[in-house]
């Protein structure tokens, strides 16, 4: 990355060695501290800190970063957040895993959940250009390990929940809690589900919120049928709050967002609950592909995840088709075969991404888990138009862990590739 700025030295930056020459000076980062040598040697001069670059830049220093992270929920969460802030005429940026989106338009397509720091930087330079008053972002396990949020200060902090994902790279639950657990050991303003459990955080300024637990933001009544509705209770105020979106799940990621967005604005609690109900979901995350019969496509990736969203759709007969991502954990494997096969009345295995693995080998770790009849397509097409043409009445298709995906990642290529739109041709041929 190499980002124009005005300095009488230089006239960009970059955090890539190979891209700095006489006019680009280097900003080193925990990331690439190896490579100055390499920076020096093509004429970089200058070695920056991203802490140096903000001013630089142009931040902001009134731009407020809210940084939200759990293993499920992190994605709705900030959503949510920037569409009640929209929706409260509040003007505000959004980075993630489906990229940044600056006042409703979208600045930069999908990319790492959280990139490196200086692209996250840029982010919020242009959100400063924009006159945000917030920047919302998704925080990985990897990016606080891996330090790519290094030089930034965060008006709040918000833990989403806590189950298996990652093992593959911090290598045991243990590891994985405690790099969660560092990034509210602060003072600051955090934000925490008080239902679960394995999360260690400075309690100093820490406000909780939950459905089961006694918490700051506490849930009174519930019903989660047809949608969700809520009354939240949070010191004198009282929240009705109503949402088109399914599952309990989607209950604590519209309470967590409910409770940002009051904290940080104090908005009322009327104009509030009508942000949230007008706030539709996030595209492949219990999305509604088809109606008649129901077909729906959810990002879910992980046991918790996977269990969540199968769990809020249990009233109906499922169908369900889902697989694992190659070159990760592979112990959750067997475990999202066992939950799968528990809830489904008809289970389809198939690939996922499956990366620099053999697809056969994926399944037949997931296969583990699994006791009685299942069904293994190894093409994920012909796994979900086989799932759809055996769809019969009362039935509903789930289909698990790529959600909004343009791509199946394949041996180190991206094929295009879309779940949603696999559906929407197999019922547009049925028509003809």
């Amino acid at each position: 990355m190499k980002i124009p700025v005005t300095h009488p030295q230089f006239s960009h930056i970059s955090d890539s060695s190979l891209a700095c020459d006489a006019s680009t000076a280097f900003v080193r980062t925990a990331q690439n501290t190896q490579y100055e040598v390499d920076a020096k040697a093509h004429g970089a001069p200058a070695i920056l800190t991203p802490a140096m670059c903000h001013a630089l830049l142009g931040i902001s220093p009134e731009l407020k970063v809210v940084g939200i992270t759990g293993t499920n929920g992190k994605t709705t969460t900030a959503a949510a957040m920037y569409s009640f802030l929209l929706d409260l005429h509040v003007k505000v940026a959004l980075q993630g895993t489906r990229g940044c989106m600056i006042n409703e338009t979208l600045f930069e397509s999908r990319s790492l959940t959280t990139p490196p720091i200086l692209q996250t930087l840029w982010h919020m330079a242009e959100a400063s250009k924009a006159g945000c008053r917030y920047f919302i972002m998704e925080v990985s396990s990897h990016a606080i390990v891996q330090e790519r949020i290094e030089s930034l200060s965060f008006a709040l902090r918000i833990f989403t929940n806590l189950s298996q994902d990652h093992l593959d790279f911090h290598g045991s639950m243990e590891a994985y809690a405690a790099a969660k657990s560092a990034f509210f050991d602060t003072e600051g303003m955090k934000l925490i589900n008080r239902d679960q459990r394995g999360l260690r955080y400075n309690p100093t300024n820490a406000v909780t919120y939950g459905v089961e637990s006694p918490a700051d933001f506490s849930v009174k009544a519930y019903g989660l049928q047809q949608g969700i509705r809520a009354v939240v209770a949070y010191k004198q105020e009282t929240f009705h709050m109503e949402s088109s979106l399914q599952g309990n799940f989607n209950l604590y990621n519209l309470l967590a967002a409910l409770a940002g967005v009051f904290l940080l604005e104090s908005p009322t609690s009327v104009a509030l609950c009508e942000a949230i109900e007008g706030f539709g979901g996030v595209s492949g995350r219990m999305e509604v592909v088809h109606e008649d019969p129901l077909v729906i496509v959810d990002f879910a990736h992980t046991p918790d995840g996977m269990e969540k969203v199968l769990d809020a759709m249990k009233h109906h007969q499922l169908v369900v088709v889902f697989g694992a991502g190659g070159n990760r954990d592979a112990t959750k494997r067997p475990v999202m075969g066992k939950i799968a096969k528990r809830f489904a009345k008809r289970l389809i295995v198939t690939s996922d991404n499956p990366r620099f693995e053999d697809p056969a080998t994926i399944i037949t770790q997931i296969l583990e888990g699994v006791c009685g009849d299942v069904v293994v397509e190894v093409d994920r097409r012909t796994a979900i138009e086989t799932a759809l043409a055996s769809l019969q009445e009362g039935e509903a298709l789930m289909i698990l862990g790529k959600g909004d995906e343009e791509y199946q990642d394949i041996a180190g290529v991206k094929y295009p590739y879309d779940d949603r739109v696999v559906v929407r041709e197999w019922f547009s041929a049925q028509k003809h």
